[in-house]
């Protein structure tokens, strides 16, 4: 018997894996061995006793390290035993290969059982058909509450709501909505605030459950509630809604309609991962390599990456136009081919470095028409100091290098202009299409890019060129 079988046997028995990942936070590669070898002899005592007793997030990053076709091996295995709510803690792509191989019956069956915003987050990436078909298994009151979720836009706070909350009205007693949440079996698993509404369902206020605590059973729910200072609409953006909820220091939010309607709750969990999913987003855009994930193929990978690429070539070959216009000066002095490229990988970078500070700060809020004069002014600051300090660096090194003092001289003050030019085009351009309505994060890049460059080159290759001429 192999040690791998050894481990099988002892764990059927033991208590189930105490901690499943390694020092640096990957699954342990024994753990990853025994699963496998479980998984290839159908091994079912194993499988239930020591994954599907996994924490949903666990059973997640299980199944992102584990090949392909034992994903949907265990998948089958486990058949009602898997955990459906682990599929929101993987990668969309597996996600939908891993649902594609269920049938709808065993999918509906386990829908039942999540939370109205897990189930959506399932819901939303399935096709028409199939989803239609998932509904309808499902009894006519669940059935209608995905329903209005899928309806609100894609990446809406309807979207991410959770449509299980409590409600209750104003001349109820502390002890009628004690007494109700005691008996009443269909409400949220957790739950922090309790909300007030007339008839109509419209949103009056709110009671946190210590308040509850704390007062008399006698007491109206009226005279206890407290106004909803922060109720988010439903078709909100998910990032506006992160926003509120970091600046008011929010556990829950009452979500409503466009009539002032309870129609679900938002709660941290699910804002947690909006901002994680939002900061991976603007990364993602910022690189120009768009709704990419680890498990997409080649083809897809590819097919995100190469419109910005073919933008980046027409760039490329704008800067080298440049660079084109002053080719008899190069022929004469070899020492600026070998040069410019610092110039230019220099601007490139210090761009860099303020663009991704504006753009995080514009999506973050912090940055808006009555403060961005002063910012500006900051980066055209911290350009012009960078530019003295590292204008000099290179001038002093390409002067010793070519012994030559004004070749330092010159590669010197193209690079204090183009470090100049990169802190403004690194802030300007992201406020100019944050201005027009284009997204700073997806169109910065390549723009500034262009600007460091064809400034580095030209302002290096025409003071070479008025020098020369001159001298």
């Amino acid at each position: 018997m192999t040690n791998i079988e050894e481990d099988r046997v002892r764990h059927h028995v033991d208590e189930p894996h105490d901690d499943i990942y390694a020092e640096d936070g990957s699954i342990r590669g024994d753990f990853l061995a025994m699963v496998g070898a479980a998984i290839a002899d159908r091994d079912l005592l194993f499988l239930r006793h020591n994954v599907a007793s996994l924490h949903e997030s666990e059973l997640g990053d299980l199944l992102e390290s584990i090949l392909p076709d034992q994903r949907l091996a265990l998948v089958r295995l486990l058949g009602n035993e898997f955990d459906l709510t682990a599929l929101t803690e993987v990668d969309e792509a597996i996600r939908l290969e891993i649902v594609d191989q269920m049938p709808n019956a065993q999918i509906a069956a386990a829908i039942g059982e999540l939370d109205s915003d897990d189930a959506v987050y399932i819901l939303e990436d399935l096709d028409q058909e199939d989803r239609e078909e998932i509904l309808a298994q499902l009894p006519f009151t669940e059935r209608v509450r995905l329903r209005r979720a899928l309806d609100y836009p894609e990446s809406s706070a309807g979207r991410r709501m959770q449509t299980e909350f409590v409600a209750v009205p104003p001349f109820w007693t502390v002890g009628q909505t004690i007494d109700y949440m005691r008996e009443e079996e269909d409400l949220p698993d957790s739950f922090t605030q309790i909300f007030v509404i007339d008839p109509t369902f419209k949103l009056l206020g709110v009671v946190d459950l210590d308040r509850i605590l704390r007062t008399k059973r006698q007491v109206k729910i009226e005279a206890v509630m407290r106004e909803t200072n922060y109720p988010i609409p439903a078709d909100m953006d998910q990032e506006e809604a992160a926003q509120l909820f970091e600046q008011y220091d929010l556990i829950s939010a009452a979500v409503v309609d466009e009539n002032g309607r309870l129609v679900g709750v938002l709660t941290i969990d699910d804002v947690v991962d909006v901002i994680q999913e939002e900061a991976e987003e603007d990364i993602m855009r910022l690189g120009g390599v768009g709704d990419e994930e680890l498990s997409d193929t080649v083809v897809d990978t590819s097919r995100s990456r190469v419109p910005w690429l073919l933008v980046n070539l027409l760039t490329a070959i704008l800067a080298a136009s440049v660079i084109a216009l002053f080719d008899a000066t190069i022929q004469q002095i070899v020492a600026l081919a070998v040069l410019m490229p610092i110039v230019a990988g220099m601007g490139g970078n210090a761009a860099s470095q303020t663009m991704t500070v504006t753009v995080r700060a514009l999506a973050t809020r912090n940055l808006d028409i009555h403060n961005a004069w002063r910012v500006v002014r900051r980066e055209a600051g911290v350009g012009l100091l960078n530019g003295l300090i590292f204008g000099v660096l290179i001038g002093v090194c390409a002067g010793l290098w070519f012994q030559d003092t004004s070749i330092g001289g010159l590669i010197a003050s193209a690079m204090l202009i183009n470090m100049m030019a990169a802190a403004l085009a690194g802030i300007l351009i992201p406020l100019l299409l944050d201005k027009i309505g284009a997204d700073p994060a997806v169109s910065s890049a390549v723009f500034v890019t262009t600007v460091t460059d064809v400034t580095g080159f030209f302002s290096f290759l025409g003071l070479a060129t008025w020098w020369f001429a001159i001298g």
